[in-house]
This record gives structure tokens, sequence and C-alpha cells, in this order.
């Protein structure tokens, strides 16, 4: 966990407008300290639209921030179901006024899988921003 935050804090001066992240790979992490649902975790799972939607609206409360993103997946080798496979990912982007949840689909190693994921985080977030979402 933690890619996307590496890959913005990465570069200098990212503190200008990076707050930080939380990587709550347990689900007591997700309940506890963003604010997840039991009965969304009970009853969608992890990996799921509605556990990122919560999980990006908490986080940018949390952290006072215009945008937030959340992501939730199975990244590989282990861990696929035949409904939620490996590389199934959900990814959540939120601002004041909207949240924006897709779902992805990779089919590589667990690296390229997650290297994915925080490119089309980004990448959502940046149409966001850019009013086109």
């Amino acid at each position: 966990g933690g890619y996307i935050a590496h890959v913005i804090t990465k570069h200098s001066g990212a503190s200008a407008y990076y707050m930080g992240s939380v990587v709550s790979y347990d689900n007591r992490i997700k309940e506890t300290l963003l604010g997840v649902t039991s009965t969304t975790l009970n009853t969608v799972g992890a990996v799921s639209e509605e556990t990122v939607r919560q999980m990006a609206a908490s986080v940018r409360k949390i952290m006072q921030t215009d945008y937030a993103i959340a992501v939730s997946g199975i990244m590989g080798p282990d861990g696929g179901t035949p409904t939620k496979p490996v590389g199934m990912v959900w990814i959540a982007v939120s601002s004041a006024e909207k949240t924006i949840t897709q779902v992805f689909h990779f089919r590589f190693d667990r690296a390229r899988n997650i290297e994915l994921t925080a490119t089309n985080a980004l990448n959502l977030l940046r149409q966001l921003i850019l009013g086109k979402l």
C-alpha cells in the first residue's frame, strides 16, 4: 500500500499540495478511522464501489482537503474470487461537490496492477479537477 503517495511525494515540493494518506489494509481501519460502515463491509465487501466512496469522502474530511482518492482492490497474485478476481480495483475520487467511482480489471502481475491503479487514480483526479467528470 501507499504507492499513490509514493508517486506524489517523490517530487520536490509535494508538501505544498499533499496532506497525507491512509493505508487501510484491515477492515477495522476502514471502519474506525475512515468511517466505512460495517454494513457496507459485510454486505458488499472491502473491494466495492460503496466502500471506496465512503473512504474517499472520509479522507477528504479528515485531512481537510479539496480532493481525495480512495482505492480498494485485489492486486494479486492471490486473493481473487469468481466475483472479485485478481486485478479488480475500485477507485473513487472525491471533491466537495461530487464523488466519482470507477472499476478497473487489470490482468498483469502485482507490481504492474499497482502501477496501473495509481496511474488511473491520478488521472481520474486530474479529470475531476479539470471539470471533465
